[in-house]
């Protein structure tokens, strides 16, 4: 029951913050992060990231991107897949190439400084889709490009990711493994093209006969954990899957109602365990000892995601504005970089001593990108 007391604390704390937090005119996402830290073990310590914890803030991300997969228009998709292809090729190129300069100025080495860029070369939109969604610009040039860069930079991540585990990390398994994973991973969306022309409607048209109150709702929720498992069994960021499962039930005539029963589970429950649970990771044990670090690589963080996305959205004919908005929608890195920094500590790819400063880092970015994204909007 402890876990049950600590979620009423999540709700209501996130809640609270989020009102507080639109009050003075920020998202209100921004609270419900800050939330998570103060009552987090780098404040009060009143929650821990627990395997429970853990465990619902993963249906949370996976939900919230089902949502916005379910509110995307996928011609819009299609139409700005170009620019979405430059705007995670270039988001990721800045930040591999300017942290692993920072990562040899900081005497790491070669495997060290190069996996610092594999790092911050993720993104983790989820956090961007909620601004988007709060603002309406979910549907817009930007938020399509920005959606689908996200996919890009994920599956980019994945193989940079698998790439320098098998190289250089403890106990890699070599390119063989890798080879595999790619073939499997390309199979994968091939399904995805299935499941969007024909699987999802027809199982949503059956699930409607179904004598059962929100029958269609549960199947779409059935169809979105499935598609979220599978592709993190393949190597893929379970949000991949979720946002496809959400793409191929907007494709149906039950989309309103799916999107209504969906985010009314998801908003009331789940997405705050989420957002509150990035802020768990931040400690601040050794920040004033290496605060000069965190500050230089906080905003190295920014800055490359910021220009990285904007250039690439600007080399296919968008405007600065425009390209400074899908900038700051690839600056988070949340969950994304949380993984991969754990995996790169356990396969020795990571200075243990540096390695809660670096988890700040990734946090700060990520409370960063909604403030950043909703004053390029206002510009």
């Amino acid at each position: 029951m402890a876990f049950v007391g600590q979620i009423a604390l999540i709700l209501i704390a996130t809640l609270l913050a989020a009102a507080i937090s639109q009050r003075l005119g920020m998202p209100a996402v921004i609270g419900q992060l800050i939330a998570g830290v103060i009552l987090g073990p780098g404040i009060l310590g009143v929650l821990q990231n627990t395997e429970l914890m853990h465990a619902g803030a993963e249906i949370g991300v996976i939900i919230l991107m089902f949502i916005a997969g379910i509110e995307s228009d996928l011609d819009l998709l299609k139409k700005y897949f170009k620019p979405a292809m430059s705007v995670a090729a270039i988001g990721v190129l800045f930040p591999m190439v300017v942290f692993y300069i920072y990562g040899q100025i900081m005497g790491q080495g070669f495997e060290r400084s190069i996996f610092w860029g594999v790092i911050f070369a993720a993104t983790s939109v989820s956090i961007s889709v909620e601004v988007l969604r709060e603002f309406k610009k979910l549907n817009t040039k930007e938020g399509a490009t920005i959606l689908g860069a996200a996919v890009v930079d994920d599956i980019i991540a994945v193989i940079l990711l698998s790439i320098f585990v098998s190289s250089f990390g403890v106990g890699g398994g070599g390119s063989a493994n890798l080879l595999v994973a790619t073939i499997y991973q390309l199979v994968y969306f091939l399904g995805v093209i299935v499941l969007v022309k024909w699987v999802a409607p027809g199982v949503l048209r059956l699930a409607e006969r179904l004598p059962v109150h929100g029958s269609v709702a549960i199947t779409s929720l059935v169809i979105c954990l499935a598609m979220a498992w599978s592709a993190d069994a393949l190597g893929l960021s379970s949000v991949v899957g979720a946002f496809f499962a959400g793409v191929a039930v907007s494709q149906t005539k039950f989309q309103d109602e799916i999107s209504s029963s969906v985010s009314s589970v998801g908003y009331t429950f789940f997405i705050p365990i989420f957002f509150v649970s990035i802020g768990l990771d931040m400690e601040f044990n050794n920040v004033i000892k290496n605060l000069g670090f965190i500050v230089i690589m906080t905003l190295l963080a920014i800055i490359t995601k910021l220009f990285g996305g904007a250039v690439g959205a600007w080399l296919t004919k968008m405007n600065w504005s425009s390209a400074f908005i899908v900038g700051s929608g690839m600056v988070s890195r949340g969950e994304m970089a949380l993984i991969i920094a754990q995996i790169g500590l356990s396969a020795n790819l990571m200075a243990k001593n540096l390695y809660s400063e670096i988890i700040i880092v990734i946090v700060l970015s990520t409370i960063v990108a909604p403030m950043l994204l909703k004053k390029t909007m206002k510009v």
